[in-house]
């Protein structure tokens, strides 16, 4: 009989500051538990600290750190080893330094985990070559600390104990000089690699014909993929974990008399790393090129609001926030609310707000322009199809006036 591999337990580490209330650190830290959940890790505790700004040197204070340690050696005591301590926000190598020498456990920051997610879903040489240049990007100003073994050698290189740091300056240098020569000349042979892909990509996407480009954005786990194959009658990846889909799916979609491309993209999600950003340009490039936008968003999820901004920012970024866009409300089959009792007179929350009502909010505020629908349960579909068909016609006749298929339907 083989026995189960044993998941690696982690704890959580974030901070409540003046931009961040302690709800909206509670939030983070659920995702952060999601993140760490897809990369096979366990959440066993959760430490948050009320602070006015991040602490340059650890992270959090002298106190929380040292009550995370204790908890870490409490757990070792009961035989109950903690494999890891993740952190709400990219850590400096100094943080990651002085952290790691306090607590003696594997530290990781947001961005790592985010990296190491996307290392392990890289399916195609593309989405490899992305990570790779995104892992060396940020390693490069944290290698510092990998050499903190040759401080550790010490022994009988001085007089009268000391350090022992005599004469393991040199080599020690001499190592991170090398080591910083060999990742910037990797970076640099990516960088040509995805450049290369790039001019592939762009030649694929000139040999695809006078067809409409729409392409899938929003937040990561919205379902995207589960709509992309609804639409496609394709089998894409999908499942209810973060980054599922990492790269890029062009399929032909035919609707009734139209035929046109649709491309599942990336997800995205807060405090995205600007190298993944970066590095994920030629998937990202599908977006820019693509004619219309379908802005897929989770409305059964507490905080699809901010959701919404995180993606509209980043499109921004990526200098598309004025293409033509719709809005799909998807998961409306998930949605819960709490219905107020009589006599309860605080203000009304989320919480509260009847799926009915959001729909009369959001339709009002987007003029009419987004659709509530079910992919998973199939409801609100031709609704959605018939949206769709008639905003990709709309953009079709604009583009191709002279279209080559646009053929009229015949009545059976």
């Amino acid at each position: 009989m083989i026995s189960e591999v044993k998941a690696e337990t982690a704890v959580l580490v974030g901070l409540i500051t003046r931009e961040q209330d302690e709800d909206k650190t509670c939030e983070y830290l659920d995702e952060l538990e999601f993140l760490a959940d897809t990369a096979g890790a366990v959440t066993v505790k959760r430490f948050t600290q009320r602070v006015t700004g991040v602490n340059q040197v650890t992270y959090v204070g002298k106190g929380k750190l040292e009550e995370i340690r204790q908890y870490i050696r409490a757990e070792e005591d009961e035989g109950r080893e903690i494999g890891m301590v993740i952190f709400d926000d990219e850590l400096s190598a100094k943080q990651m330094r002085n952290i790691e020498a306090e607590l003696k456990v594997k530290i990781l920051d947001r961005t790592s985990l985010i990296l190491d997610i996307f290392a392990m879903r890289a399916q195609t040489a593309n989405a490899k070559t992305q990570v790779e240049l995104a892992q060396y990007r940020y390693m490069l100003p944290r290698l510092q600390r990998l050499w903190t073994h040759l401080e550790r050698q010490g022994g009988g290189s001085g007089s009268g104990g000391g350090k022992g740091s005599v004469g393991l300056r040199g080599p020690g240098e001499t190592q991170l000089e090398m080591d910083r020569r060999i990742i910037l000349q990797r970076i640099t042979l990516l960088k040509q690699r995805l450049v290369e892909i790039d001019r592939q990509k762009t030649t694929q996407r000139k040999n695809r014909g006078r067809m409409i480009r729409v392409a899938l954005v929003g937040y990561t786990n919205v379902g995207k993929s589960t709509i992309m194959n609804m639409l496609a009658k394709s089998e894409v990846f999908a499942e209810n974990k973060l980054f599922a889909t990492l790269d890029t799916t062009v399929r032909k979609v035919v609707v009734d008399n139209l035929p046109f491309l649709l491309a599942d993209t990336v997800g995205f999600i807060r405090k995205l790393p600007t190298d993944l950003v970066d590095s994920f340009k030629s998937t990202l490039d599908e977006v820019r090129e693509a004619d219309l936008l379908v802005h897929v968003v989770d409305i059964s999820h507490p905080g699809f609001e901010e959701q919404i901004e995180v993606v509209n920012r980043t499109l921004k970024e990526l200098g598309c926030a004025e293409k033509p866009m719709m809005m799909v409300f998807n998961k409306i089959d998930a949605y819960t609310w709490t219905e107020k009792e009589p006599d309860d007179l605080t203000p009304m929350t989320r919480e509260n707000v009847t799926l009915a009502e959001l729909k009369r909010t959001w339709m009002a505020r987007m003029s009419g322009q987004c659709i509530f629908i079910s992919a998973r349960e199939h409801e609100n579909i031709d609704e959605f199809r018939d949206t769709l068909y008639r905003r990709v016609s709309e953009l079709h006749v604009q583009k191709y006036p002279y279209n080559d298929f646009l053929y009229p339907i015949t009545e059976a």
